[in-house]
């Protein structure tokens, strides 16, 4: 009996020691995830980033080393494996979106839009609808219907091709994701910037000045068609009082469109109007009074958009009005990479895509000034 008693209290001590071990287990654990829930939720220090497994597995894996194993692959084409290309992350697209839209002139100041197809559709209404006085017991007449238009932005593939060398890719201390973003962003920004003022609607943008132009007013116009105002004289401005035409052109768009409306002209017109003064001598362009903000000629933004033709007879020089309500820009999902280490060695070539589509969608928001006798 002595021996089966002292068994007992042995096992007894054994179990509550087990106890205890599971006991300081179990803290010890809740401890670790407590700390990492608390290094979760704290914010990063400023300028640095927070780990994400989908980006640095795409530049440190496949932009540097060309390893497409673990990263999502979105073909662009029916060919298998890396050769469709890659959909790069958010941040990185951010990036890329965020520069195109400080060197874009015209993306920065229309209306963007993000799709999932490149069939794009929008629905414009067109005219008023109808509307009268009656007495409390009179009939009522039935009113107009008002009409729709649809936008359909024709859009095409922009695409960019720039290199780096397989040093620089080696290289920890390069950072190939700001750099790419950099430059796939200024080589989107270029291309797309001439096809939203020129661009003929075929496998690319159509842009605003290859739209019908005619100097009828809104009410009368044709929906779809600009409105021009002549300068009276061919290939410049009147030799006296120039600054009034644009005067005239501010007031031909409707006062509802004026907030927000800027002036859209290249660098070579704008000299030509920096130097115009009132009847008393003041200039009617004014430059920022702080750090970027944009220079006001008479009182509303000036944007500079080198693609905009220079004045000469019958062109289409200076545009005015609200682009945010006049001019549409269709974003068709991300943009997707190819790596190319093979075309032109020892260079390793980024070939990037982006569908883009553009198209005026309010004809009655953007005036256009003509350098034309009539």
């Amino acid at each position: 009996m002595k021996a089966d008693a002292l068994d007992g209290a042995f096992d007894a001590v054994l179990a509550a020691e087990a106890v205890d071990d599971l006991k300081a287990s179990v803290a010890a654990l809740k401890a670790q995830v407590d700390a990492q829930t608390v290094a979760a939720a704290r914010l990063p220090l400023d300028g640095a980033k927070a780990a994400d497994p989908a980006r640095d597995a795409f530049v440190e894996r496949y932009l540097r080393r060309g390893i497409d194993a673990g990263v999502e692959m979105k073909s662009l084409s029916g060919a298998t494996g890396g050769e469709g290309g890659f959909a790069v992350p958010r941040e990185i697209d951010g990036a890329i979106a965020a520069t195109l839209k400080a060197l874009s002139p015209i993306r920065s100041i229309a209306t963007v839009v993000q799709t999932g197809t490149s069939g794009y559709r929008k629905l414009v209404a067109t005219g008023a609808m109808g509307a009268g006085w009656v007495g409390e017991t009179a009939a009522r007449p039935e009113t107009a219907t008002r009409s729709f238009a649809e936008i359909a932005p024709p859009s095409g593939e922009l695409y960019a091709n720039p290199a780096a060398s397989q040093a620089m890719l080696d290289d920890a201390m390069f950072n190939v994701e700001d750099w790419l973003a950099d430059q796939l962003g200024r080589e989107f920004a270029v291309a797309e910037g001439s096809a939203f003022v020129t661009g003929n609607g075929t496998n690319r943008p159509k842009g605003f000045l290859t739209y019908a132009t005619t100097n009828e007013g809104d009410a009368v116009r044709a929906f779809g068609t600009l409105q021009h105002l002549a300068t009276g004289t061919a290939g410049a401005f009147p030799a006296a009082n120039p600054q009034d035409k644009l005067v005239e052109l501010v007031h031909a768009l409707k006062a509802p469109y004026r907030q927000g409306a800027c002036w859209v002209m290249n660098s070579d017109t704008l000299a030509r109007i920096r130097k115009f003064k009132t009847a008393d001598g003041a200039f009617i362009w004014q430059p920022g009074l702080v750090e970027g903000q944009a220079a006001t000629l008479l009182g509303y933004p000036v944007v500079e958009a080198e693609d905009m033709p220079d004045v000469a007879a019958n062109s289409l020089s200076i545009a005015f009005g609200n682009f945010r309500a006049g001019y549409l820009v269709a974003d068709r999902g991300e943009t997707r990479i190819l790596r190319d280490p093979f075309s032109n060695k020892p260079f390793v070539h980024f070939y990037a895509t982006k569908r883009v589509g553009g198209a005026i969608i309010d004809s009655q928001a953007i005036k256009l000034m003509k350098f034309a006798a009539s």
